[in-house]
Formats: C-alpha cells, sequence, structure tokens
C-alpha cells in the first residue's frame, strides 16, 4: 500500500484528480479533514479565507499506516509522512482564471500566482529536504484523464519512470 500526496497551488486540479481516483478505488484524505480529525486546525485567516493548519502538529501525529493505497490532498500535503509527492502546476495565466471563477478576492489570487509563479511548494520540499519520489504534472497542457494515466504509471513503475527533479521543474518566469 502506498500513500500518495497530491500537492500544488489552489486551483491547480488536486481535487478534481483525487476524485477520479476515488472512483477508482483509492481512499482519499483531504490535508483538511486530517487537520480537524487530529485537533491541528488554528484561528480562521480572514485575508486568505481559511482556517490555518499546524502543518507541523498534523505531521507529528497523523502518521499513517493504510490497509489502503491512500490519496492526501492539499497544498500542504507534501509536509506529511508520504511514499512520494504529486506537484501539479498550472500556467498562471490559466490559474488566474480557474481562482477568478472561485471568487477568489484579488488578495487571494495574487497570493496564490506569486506562489506558482516562484514554485514555492518545490521551495518547502527543498527546505525541509523532503527526499521521497517527486512526479510534477502540468494540468494546464494535460488533460485530468492525462493526468491520471501519468501518474498511475509513475506509480507502476515503482515511481522510477518519470521522477522530477528541481533542476528540470516547471520554470515559469524563466519561459
Amino acid at each position: 500500500m502506498v500513500v500518495i500526496a497530491i500537492t500544488g497551488s489552489p486551483g491547480v486540479g488536486k481535487t478534481t484528480i483525487s476524485s477520479m481516483l476515488a472512483s477508482q478505488g483509492w481512499k482519499v484524505n483531504t490535508v483538511a479533514e486530517l487537520a480537524k480529525t487530529f485537533d491541528c486546525e488554528g484561528d480562521y485567516d480572514e485575508l486568505m479565507g481559511c482556517v490555518e493548519i499546524d502543518i507541523h502538529k498534523l505531521a507529528e501525529r497523523s502518521l499513517m499506516e493504510p490497509n489502503d493505497n491512500l490519496i492526501i490532498d492539499g497544498h500542504l500535503a507534501h509536509f506529511l509522512a508520504v511514499d512520494a509527492i504529486v506537484i501539479l502546476r498550472c500556467e498562471p495565466s490559466q490559474l488566474r482564471a480557474r481562482l477568478e471563477s472561485r471568487g477568489y478576492t484579488q488578495s487571494k489570487i495574487n497570493a496564490n500566482l506569486e506562489w506558482e509563479l516562484i514554485a514555492g511548494t518545490w521551495s518547502e520540499i527543498v527546505e525541509f529536504d523532503i527526499d521521497v519520489p517527486i512526479l510534477e504534472l502540468d494540468s494546464s497542457t494535460l488533460s485530468a484523464e492525462e493526468l491520471i494515466k501519468r501518474l498511475l504509471d509513475w506509480i507502476d513503475g515503482d515511481f522510477k519512470q518519470d521522477s522530477t527533479i528541481i533542476s528540470n521543474a516547471i520554470d515559469w518566469l524563466g519561459k
């Protein structure tokens, strides 16, 4: 059994992909659900419009030994004890449109676009020396079905084929 984090900026397709995997028999938990279960929720952040999560406390409390293949869906999922990480990315102009369609405030849209532009998830993975196989996928160029196929092929190949290293990561600023 494997535990896979599906992470990335809000709006890149994490929940869509996780839901599709759930329909194929994968168990799915969200970081928000886990935070509630393990009493790791903080205050409500008015600026970002969400509840803060103490991800470090959650990482300590939520060590999982699944009986089923497990997906953890959330932009902080890469901080949890997982066997592998899938980072979904999205071209910034497409991401802006997705976030606007959700009714996000301009400040929340800008903060999330900045995070995507600077590859913030990769920065955290490097900063915290997270050492598991990583697959980076571009949800702005691949359909949900193509993303699922690449992810499942990667898992079936024991995370070796197509793994991504930071030097090969998407660079929106360099394009």
